[in-house]
């Protein structure tokens, strides 16, 4: 798939998230975070292995959504890949629906894991891409996670272990857009040079523009490295809602009528 069209997937995926927050009226959807992470998360989608026919099969790649508040982005893409059904989102955080404010493990739907206690993300991945050498399978496993999530010290002890079995068939991929629920990353926990830190943790190790996708093709090609690979993406939050972007207030807000018939004109407009 060439980035002409990934660009026309992630925008579909845009107009996806604002379709559940909005239809659905709901009042803790992450519009912020899950707007920021669209362009890597389906890059990812679009260039691993993986499609509706693939899945509960083992040689699929796995993609797991560490930063599960994000999810609408996920479901954004399963729809696009035609795991899922558009019209479920309707139902989006109800009772009458599997698709929760949070990655419920649902394997027929594509969902690898239950997700969104933040730091887990990236242990499951390592498990997984253990699971492929112990079982001579030759799928990638893929995670993708916020950059305030590398507050938490289960991060680092999976990126050690990482490292430690030199799993070069695990990719992390970190949404940095500089905000966290309460504030700014900076302000909350100062990450400071997060490519230096991955380094020193023995990651073949990336930092790129996080809507660039020839960037983001690049840093995700495999290479011969025995190392996993982290590629820091600089985003921004609530990319593609214009009076969202860099605004902390979108971490969850409801989404008007008038600002959700905006937003979708603004995208079609891309």
């Amino acid at each position: 798939m060439d980035n002409i069209e990934i660009k026309k997937f992630a925008n579909r995926v845009r107009k996806n998230i604002l379709f559940g927050a909005y239809s659905a009226g709901s009042h803790s959807a992450h519009i912020g975070g899950a707007m920021s992470v669209v362009d890597v998360l389906s890059a990812v989608y679009c260039l691993a292995n993986f499609n509706s026919s693939l899945i509960g099969k083992p040689n699929r790649d796995r993609i797991i959504l560490s930063k599960g508040h994000a999810c609408l982005a996920l479901y954004g893409c399963l729809i696009e890949k035609g795991v899922i059904k558009r019209s479920d989102l309707k139902n989006f955080e109800t009772s009458k629906s599997y698709l929760f404010g949070h990655p419920v493990m649902n394997k027929k739907k594509g969902i690898e894991f239950s997700t969104g206690s933040l730091g887990m993300g990236l242990s499951l991945g390592v498990g997984v891409a253990i699971a492929a050498r112990i079982n001579n399978q030759n799928y990638k496993t893929y995670v993708i996670q916020g950059d305030g999530e590398c507050n938490e010290g289960s991060v680092w002890e999976a990126a050690m272990i990482a490292n430690q079995k030199k799993l070069n068939n695990l990719t992390v991929l970190i949404d940095r857009n500089n905000f966290q629920q309460t504030g700014t990353s900076d302000e909350i926990l100062n990450l400071n040079n997060l490519k230096d830190k991955w380094n020193s943790f023995g990651w073949e190790t990336q930092e790129i523009d996080g809507h660039n996708l020839d960037e983001i093709r690049q840093a995700l090609k495999f290479d011969n490295s025995n190392r996993p690979k982290a590629i820091i993406a600089n985003t921004i939050k609530g990319k593609g809602l214009k009076i969202a972007e860099n605004n902390n207030n979108w971490h969850h807000t409801v989404l008007t009528e008038k600002d959700y018939e905006k937003a979708v004109s603004d995208l079609d407009e891309i």
